[in-house]
Parts: C-alpha cells; sequence; structure tokens
C-alpha cells in the first residue's frame, strides 16, 4: 500500500513499511524512510508504482484550467480536493485524478485559499480579479525589464529612462522595473550603474554628473536667491565718517568677494600706523530678515574649480566687496607700532574707507618676493606699504612662535577653469604675499576675538588642543596658530560664523544690545549647522579637485609623472594635489623620488591606477 500525502507544503508519496494509529513509517522513491503523522496521508493506492503515480498526477494537473475549476466551485463554501474531483471528471475520481486536482489548487493560490488538509476556498471574485491584474501586471513588467536589458546590454538607453533619469542616477528607487533592469545589465556586462548609463549616453558630460549630484543633495530647490531689495541692505552706510586712508586689497585675480583690504599711514619717529579694513556686510542685513535666514542655511560660499555658490546674493557681494576707486563701507581695526614694529595700540572704527586698488597675486608676485625683498627693491606701486606689512608680519609670526612653522612650505594650489581645460598653478603658502595676508588675518581675529571674549559678549571661537579643531562660544587657546583665542570675523561674506561674530563685535562698539548671548538657540544651531556643512563642502570641494587633476592628466595626455612617496605605498603625484596608492611600489624611504605609469583613468568613480616605473635620482 501506498500513500499520497502533504508535507510542510510538498506533496509526496511513499511505500507504508509500518501503519500505526497517528503515524506511518513510510519509503520515499528513492529509498529515503521518514516518518509521518497520519493526519497528512491524503490517498491511499495500490498501483501504479511511486514514480509513475507522481508523474501521471502532475501531467493531468498541467492540463487543468483553474479558472474553469475555479467557476465550478465559486458559489461553494470549503470543499474538499477529492469532491472537486468527482465533479471535474463527473465519477468517482482514481487516486492519480484525486491527487491531480489536489496538485493544481495547490498551485493556483490566488484562486483556491487553502482552509485545511486537502481542503480549500474559491477566491472571491474581486480577490481574483485584483490578483489576476496584479499577476498580469508583473507579466508585462517582466516582459518590460527583459526589454530593457536588451537594450542595455547593447548600450542602448529606453526611451522609458529619460523621464526618471535623474532617480536612477542620484536617489534610485530598487523596486522600480528600470533599476532592476539596469541592476541585471550592470551584472551581465560587469559594469557600474553610472558607467553603464555613461554608456547608453545618458551622462553626456562627467562634470555635471558630479556636480548636478551634489545640488540635488544640498540645493534641491537651485542656488538662486529670489528677490531681495538691495536698497534695504544699504541703509544708513552713508552716514559713516570717511577713513582718511587709501587702501588696497591682495586677492586672486578670479576673487570677487573682496572681504580685506589694508593700509599704511607713516606717523612720527619710525612709526607707523597700520589699517586692516573688513567688509561690514552685517550693518544692512537685519537679523531674522530674508536675506539674513538664506545666509545662514547656506553658511559658507563653496569654492570649485571653475565655479563658486556664493553664501550671500551677487547684488549685495557688489555693494559690500571692496571694489577698487569706491569708498567703501568697512570695519577697521587701526594698529600703531614702533619703528621695530611692536604693537604700541590699537582700536576699532566702523567707516568708510577709499579702496585705491584691488592687488591680484598673479601679478604682484613678479614685484614682490623673497628676491626682490632681499635686494631692498620696492619702487613698484604699493611697495613701501607692502614692505612695512611685511615687517609687521615677520614681527608677529615670530610672537606667535611660529617663524620656523613646517606649515609655511606647504603648497596650495589653485584650479583655473577655461573653455573646459585646466590649468593648476601652485603657490607656496610662506611666499611673502601670502605670509601678509594671513599673518594680518590672524591677527585681527585674534584681537576682535579679544576684544568679544574680554567684554563677555558671546562669539564663536575656534580652538585647539592636542592636534583637535574645536568651534564653540568659549574662548581657548588655539596651539596651531599660537594665540589665546581666535574668532573667524575676517570673511563676513564667506562664511556665516564670521558674519554672526562680526555683528557681535559691531553691537559692542555702537555699545547696543547684542543679538545673540551664549544661551542663544540661534547661535548654538549655526555652530552645528556650519560644521556639518563645512565639511560637506571640503569634502565636495576636494572631489572636484581630484576631478580636474584627472581631467589634466588625461588632457595633457600624461602616461607617465614623477611621484614623491609619502609613506609604504602611498605617494603623491607631482604638481597635483592628487594622491594615490601604487601597490607594485617596493619598499623605499618617505620622500624618494619615483617615477608612475598611469592608467584605468575613471572620471564617474574618480579612480585610476598608478604602476611603479622606476627611482629616479639614482
Amino acid at each position: 500500500m501506498n500513500v499520497f500525502y502533504e508535507e510542510e507544503g510538498t506533496f509526496k508519496v511513499g511505500a507504508i513499511l509500518a501503519d500505526n494509529t497517528t503515524s506511518l513509517q513510510v519509503e520515499a522513491p528513492h529509498g529515503k524512510r521518514a516518518k509521518i503523522k497520519a493526519a497528512s496521508v491524503l490517498l491511499r493506492f495500490d498501483a501504479p508504482s511511486l514514480s509513475e503515480f507522481m508523474n501521471r498526477a502532475q501531467k493531468t494537473a498541467d492540463d487543468l484550467d483553474p479558472n474553469f475549476l475555479w467557476e465550478c466551485c465559486e458559489r461553494e463554501g470549503e470543499f474538499a480536493g477529492d469532491a472537486l474531483a468527482a465533479d471535474y471528471f463527473g465519477h468517482v475520481a482514481s487516486p492519480e485524478e484525486a491527487a491531480a486536482v489536489l496538485l493544481r489548487l495547490h498551485s493556483a493560490p490566488i484562486y483556491f485559499y487553502k482552509k485545511g488538509r486537502g481542503r480549500y476556498k474559491a477566491a472571491p471574485l474581486k480577490a481574483l480579479e485584483a490578483a489576476l491584474a496584479s499577476q498580469e501586471k508583473k507579466h508585462r513588467q517582466a516582459e518590460q525589464q527583459a526589454r530593457y536589458v536588451q537594450l542595455l546590454n547593447s548600450f542602448t538607453l529606453p526611451e522609458e529612462f529619460k523621464p526618471v533619469l535623474v532617480n536612477l542616477l542620484y536617489r534610485p528607487d530598487k523596486s522600480t522595473v528600470e533599476w532592476k533592469a539596469l541592476d541585471a545589465a550592470g551584472a551581465a556586462t560587469k559594469l557600474s550603474v553610472s558607467r553603464l548609463l555613461e554608456k547608453c549616453g545618458a551622462i553626456p558630460s562627467t562634470y555635471d554628473y558630479h556636480i548636478d549630484r551634489f545640488l540635488l543633495e544640498h540645493f534641491p530647490e537651485g542656488t538662486g536667491f529670489g528677490t531681495f531689495d538691495v536698497d534695504d541692505a544699504l541703509q544708513n552706510l552713508i552716514d559713516l565718517p570717511i577713513a582718511d586712508v587709501s587702501a588696497f586689497s591682495i586677492d586672486d585675480a578670479t576673487t570677487t568677494e573682496i572681504d580685506d583690504a589694508f593700509s599704511v599711514i607713516p606717523l612720527v619717529l619710525g612709526s607707523f600706523r597700520i589699517g586692516i579694513h573688513i567688509a561690514i556686510p552685517t550693518l544692512g542685513i537685519t537679523p531674522g530678515s530674508l536675506l539674513d535666514t538664506a545666509a545662514s542655511q547656506r553658511l559658507s560660499t563653496i569654492y570649485l574649480p571653475g565655479k563658486k555658490i556664493t553664501m550671500l546674493p551677487e547684488a549685495v557681494i557688489h555693494h559690500y566687496t571692496l571694489g577698487e576707486g569706491r569708498l567703501c563701507p568697512a570695519l577697521s581695526l587701526y594698529v600703531d607700532v614702533a619703528d621695530d614694529f611692536t604693537v604700541i595700540a590699537s582700536n576699532s572704527r566702523i567707516e568708510r574707507v577709499q579702496i585705491t586698488a584691488n592687488l591680484r597675486y598673479e601679478a604682484l608676485e613678479e614685484h614682490f618676493n623673497e628676491y626682490t625683498l632681499a635686494a631692498g627693491n620696492l619702487d613698484y606701486p604699493f611697495g613701501k606699504e607692502l614692505g612695512t606689512l611685511w615687517n609687521f608680519a615677520c614681527k608677529m609670526e615670530a610672537f606667535r612662535g611660529k617663524t620656523n612653522d613646517s606649515n609655511n612650505e606647504k603648497i596650495d594650489y589653485n584650479f583655473n577653469v577655461e573653455n573646459d581645460r585646466v590649468t593648476i598653478g601652485k603657490r607656496r603658502r610662506g611666499s611673502p604675499i601670502d605670509k601678509i595676508v594671513s599673518e594680518l588675518m590672524i591677527y585681527v581675529n585674534t584681537i576682535w576675538g579679544k576684544q568679544l571674549a574680554d567684554s563677555g559678549i558671546a562669539g564663536i571661537y575656534r580652538s585647539q588642543g592636542g592636534g583637535k579643531v574645536r568651534i564653540s562660544t568659549s574662548p581657548a587657546p588655539h596651539q596651531g596658530l599660537g594665540v589665546a583665542q581666535y574668532a573667524w570675523i575676517s570673511s563676513p561674506m564667506r562664511r556665516y560664523v564670521d558674519f554672526i561674530n562680526q555683528r557681535q563685535l559691531v553691537a559692542l562698539l555702537r555699545k547696543e544690545n547684542p543679538f545673540y548671548t551664549r544661551e542663544s538657540e540661534s547661535l548654538q544651531a549655526s555652530i552645528r549647522d556650519f560644521e556639518v556643512a563645512y565639511e560637506v563642502y571640503g569634502d565636495f570641494q576636494r572631489s572636484m579637485e581630484r576631478y580636474w587633476c584627472l581631467r589634466w592628466l588625461l588632457q595633457e595626455n600624461i602616461n607617465t609623472i614623477g611621484a614623491q612617496v609619502l609613506r609604504e605605498n602611498l605617494v603623491r603625484l607631482d604638481h597635483l594635489p592628487l594622491v594615490v596608492r601604487v601597490c607594485s611600489l617596493p619598499e623605499l624611504l618617505p620622500e624618494t623620488n619615483i617615477e608612475v605609469e598611469i592608467s584605468q583613468i575613471d572620471l564617474l568613480e574618480l579612480t585610476f591606477d598608478a604602476k611603479f616605473v622606476r627611482k629616479l635620482g639614482v
């Protein structure tokens, strides 16, 4: 005697070896023995053989129409499978026929609901219609996906992908048929999704690919500012006193947000009055105004090679920038120094300053450098003033204990992109021009930070201890700079932290109630948001600099290039701020000069391969 039974949702057959009241010992067609519950048995039969029985039952089941079966029992409640088999075949069903009906019922769950051992119920009409519609939809999607995969495998972009391309590239819904097709095609072609879409022509510009990703995430509503009444931001500025100085700025050629300028006035007995003049947009931007809110949301200007996203609207920048030939509102710090450049006195003023010139690094370096200083050649516009500022900068650097600071030897890289071509220049951080600007900014931020701290007015300070830089409302030493406290104030058009600190300092100088206290939630929120935004912006800036470095390698058709070992297999390429691991690098000492071979540059993933060629200078 044989049995047809159900076990864990699967139909099986077996020959009875032992038949007890509640259980049976059976042997499967392949010889495996098992103990089953008697309640699991659906049918008993003597013939045919076990394997033949299942073959016949399955063949008969395949010929049964589930829709017709459903119509036969639509209006019935629960029913037994063998009863339906008798109705369907018109006679007492054979074991094979009964088994076939059970197999078919079990394989059509949208038509029939299982209600117990060998018992089922026809699905309600509405439920069946919904299930069939869903099944048809899945079928169409499967066909659609197969068509998509076929096109993608031949590097053809399906037309249906174009309206949803942004989502597929930057914020994919992995449940969609488009994404599933991309995933399948990527596996077949062994390409990443972005690389596959590029080969399909969906990414015409690798540059736009990176920029659009960043903008979509951080500027989903675009980088515009809307409409602001610039005149409101200029109120009462003409009433400021006019300073009896002529100032000049020092910046890169592309700088439009000119925050700082300098002046030098000779005094008696070889002393000087040095003026440090900072643009003052806080005078015309009311706390909580639309313009203030916009700046507080952006928190910083984002600088990218060939592009920038400003913290303030260009119209506002134009009015507050310290532009050549203009009488500009400024927050000024005047420092009286003796003939040895020791500080005698200082004071701060809110005023208008005449900007005589906007000097540019690129042109100025030809006249003002280590060699012209050593020769005492200052016979060029603003040469004497620059010489005075240089001596003061050296004095302040020594006062901070940073004369031999290794940071002065670091290289800063400048990227210039014109007509889709990039040039990469470099400037030593400790050059005379750089030292003047950096030392005077450190000085003014230190002094004004001290004024805020001494007055008890809330400010945002940068401190450093144990190598870690922190931002807080508590003044503390900055070990890296060698100062007792340090507050960013010198770039109020470019950083909202500077903007806040300037607003507080202006209130102090005008003897007004400051807008922020240490407990102000808006102040604490600005600190938190700024730290996050500054890190995000910095990471993206570095990634885009990496992008343009790779573009430069391709542009210049660079196959081999010099490099310097940093440590282990990490090297820095010559002339570029580009670091890469060279797996084939032999054991070499740091600072060893080598040559590497460049290949496999990927502008989407921002990766490339570097292979050791030889050691240089041997």
